[in-house]
């Protein structure tokens, strides 16, 4: 199969990786062309993924017309705030990609001032003709490039023979593909995740413990799981990869950016400051501020979420944060 990756940041590297070591007929394409020539110069992308030694069958372009022309698969693994321009640049050689067969998002967020989820903006922009959706869940770039052993999800609707196919195409023996057509819940869990993250590493770089660390595991999976159901996803969703799992390795690993952005946070730093000063992009920043805006336009409670935004964008201090979660009324589990 003919896969296209829009962008070359870690993941969207690490999957072209794991898909050309699955025999498949992969191109990357970076955003810079710098980058795309560098890239194909040293057969690394020292700039998001070093260490990592690109397969020589893994070609790496940054012209979008002559790599659309022969892809049947075409994956936007740029940042989310990128993905409708993203997507009109390739509608922009709609003809030329008369091989396309399926879109799918890696990115995960919602788009700024729309709090549209990534398949969304994809149906704005792409329209009917092919199938649409997600492939995401818990998996750290530099292990799937590795090939250690991981689990994700295929969420997408249209040709279920496509579908089918795609699951087939991206399931090796270290990466084994699950199929859901819950669209919604798997795009929810995939960027409420980091949101949680970011708190996660907050709790522990004010060094608070592993008993905080998983009571607020705990009630941040329910608080998703809530706040997910009322945006229109399916409760089951949230539990599974894309949502519990995504959860629980993106609030412990130390290869998450959230957490380490969460983790810095709490040692003293600005988290402005933090997210200005990177060059890969954090999404639970950006979710946390549009998960706060829409939550507020729709009238749903969400406390932890609530408070991670007012340290990230109002300036309240972490433990100022913690007390205020603290000292809620009580009340019974659910």
């Amino acid at each position: 199969m003919n896969f296209c990756i829009l962008g070359a940041g870690a993941w969207g590297t690490a999957v072209a990786v794991h898909l050309t070591r699955a025999g498949h007929a992969v191109t990357l394409a970076p955003r810079r062309m710098e980058h795309a020539l560098a890239m194909a110069s040293s057969r690394e992308n020292t700039d998001y993924l070093p260490g990592i030694e690109l397969d020589p069958n893994l070609q790496v372009g940054c012209e979008l017309r002559p790599l659309l022309m022969e892809s049947e698969m075409i994956l936007f693994a740029c940042p989310s705030k990128a993905l409708r321009e993203t997507c009109r640049q390739v509608t922009s050689f709609r003809e030329d990609a008369w091989s396309a067969r399926a879109y799918l998002a890696l990115c995960k967020g919602l788009e700024p001032d729309s709090y549209k989820l990534p398949h969304e903006v994809m149906q704005d922009e792409l329209g009917d003709g092919v199938a649409i959706g997600y492939l995401t869940g818990p998996s750290f770039a530099h292990e799937v490039a590795e090939g250690k052993p991981a689990a994700m999800v295929l969420a997408a609707e249209g040709d279920a023979e496509v579908v089918a196919a795609t699951q087939a195409a991206c399931s090796t023996e270290s990466l084994r593909v699950y199929l859901s057509d819950d669209l919604t819940g798997v795009g929810l869990g995939s960027c409420l995740k980091n949101v949680y993250a970011i708190a996660a590493g907050i709790a522990d770089g004010l060094g608070l413990g592993d008993n905080a660390r998983a009571a607020l595991l705990t009630r941040g999976l329910s608080e998703m799981v809530e706040l997910g159901v009322a945006l229109g996803g399916r409760r089951e969703s949230f539990y599974g990869l894309s949502g519990f799992g995504d959860l629980v390795v993106t609030c412990s690993g130390d290869s998450s950016r959230n957490r380490v952005l969460g983790l810095r946070i709490g040692a003293g730093e600005s988290a402005a400051e933090i997210v200005e000063s990177q060059s890969t992009v954090v999404e639970g920043y950006g979710s946390t501020s549009n998960f706060y805006k829409l939550c507020q336009e729709k009238g749903l409670a969400a406390p932890i979420l609530g408070e991670i935004y007012a340290v990230l964008y109002q300036g309240k201090e972490p433990r100022e944060a913690l007390l205020s979660l603290m000292t809620r009324d009580l009340r019974t589990e659910d």
